[in-house]
């Protein structure tokens, strides 16, 4: 039996049925837009204030800056457009963990310690693609249920932009290290011409790498190591060693067209830089062209595996 209220006084509003909360925490849209323009402007005002006052205490600001900036807007885009499924923690275990294993196991391969040459970069690429493999491994391995395609494409580029954040930030450190510590032009020349693209590329090559592997998961949560896994581990790493020779290489053709007769010695000398204005066109024109080629065949290849994808856990 229901009792009205007295005249005048108001109705009292009886809650409707409470909505359960989302399984993963609401992003707004566009975050990683607000997060790269921002941190843009105040790694540009770091760097200002650096370049003005000529003191290092900000060297620290850029350095970490510039190292994850690009790498977490890309993390962001990712997890906003298809990710949200997947949780916070599967991403963001994978940037931090996976991205942390693979510079530690990676070490292995530092480029320095190694004579120039494509056998050089085919090497580097296999052991930097076991090592961020090797970290999506073990970030995942208590977590079964995630598998598929798609899943394996968002989180094999969270890896690699974790990796690729770490190894920035060590290579910006470098860079000013080796300049007595007050190399700012060495450092900005570092973080605007060679982090991105460098971020760029181990995303994309974790990302294919990823999406094979986790495709082929079993539901208990063990990885196999089946042929086409190993076939697009070997891919990557070819793009990869590609990626990492095309500068030696662009260098080669160049002296080849401009009749410089230089063969492969360009290698064994560091990737001298071409003389001649004649070379350093050519030189540019492979360059970014090659660059460019690279990447358009990762991307075709990521853009293929993600159609064959049509679910976040796909069965084998």
């Amino acid at each position: 039996m229901t009792h009205s209220p007295p005249p005048g006084m108001p109705r009292a509003r009886i809650p409707g049925p409470q909505q359960p909360p989302p399984p993963y925490p609401r992003i707004g849209a566009g975050l990683w837009k607000r997060c790269l323009g921002g941190g843009l402007a105040v790694w540009a005002l770091a760097a200002l204030a650096t370049y003005t006052t000529r003191h290092t205490t900000l060297l620290p600001t850029l350095i970490l800056l510039g190292g994850f900036l690009v790498p977490v807007a890309f993390v962001l885009w990712a997890y906003e457009r298809h990710g949200r499924d997947l949780g916070v923690s599967a991403v963001l275990g994978c940037f931090l963990t996976g991205g942390a294993l693979g510079v530690v196991g990676a070490a292995l391969a530092d480029p320095s310690l190694l004579r120039p040459s494509f056998a050089t970069s085919t090497a580097v690429g296999l052991i930097e693609e076991a090592a961020k493999l090797g970290g999506l491994v073990f970030a995942l391995r208590r977590q079964p249920a995630i598998r598929g395609t798609r899943a394996g494409l968002v989180l094999g580029a969270a890896v690699g932009f974790g990796f690729a954040a770490l190894e920035s930030c060590g290579r910006a450190f470098h860079a000013v290290a080796s300049d007595g510590g007050t190399g700012l032009r060495t450092l900005l020349e570092t973080e605007l011409l060679h982090e991105p693209l460098t971020s760029f590329g181990h995303g994309l090559w974790t990302a294919i790498a990823g999406g094979v592997l986790l495709a082929r998961r079993r539901p208990n949560g063990h990885f196999r190591l089946a042929t086409p896994v190993v076939a697009a581990c070997l891919g990557v790493c070819l793009l990869h060693a590609l990626w990492d020779a095309t500068h030696g290489i662009a260098i080669w053709l160049a002296a080849r067209l401009s009749g410089a007769g230089l063969g492969r010695e360009l290698f064994a000398q560091g990737y001298p830089p071409p003389s001649g204005a004649a070379q350093e066109h050519l030189f540019t024109l492979f360059s970014v062209g090659g660059l460019a080629l690279v990447a358009l065949l990762g991307l075709a290849w990521m853009r293929s595996l993600a159609h064959r994808g049509s679910s976040w856990r796909n069965t084998p």
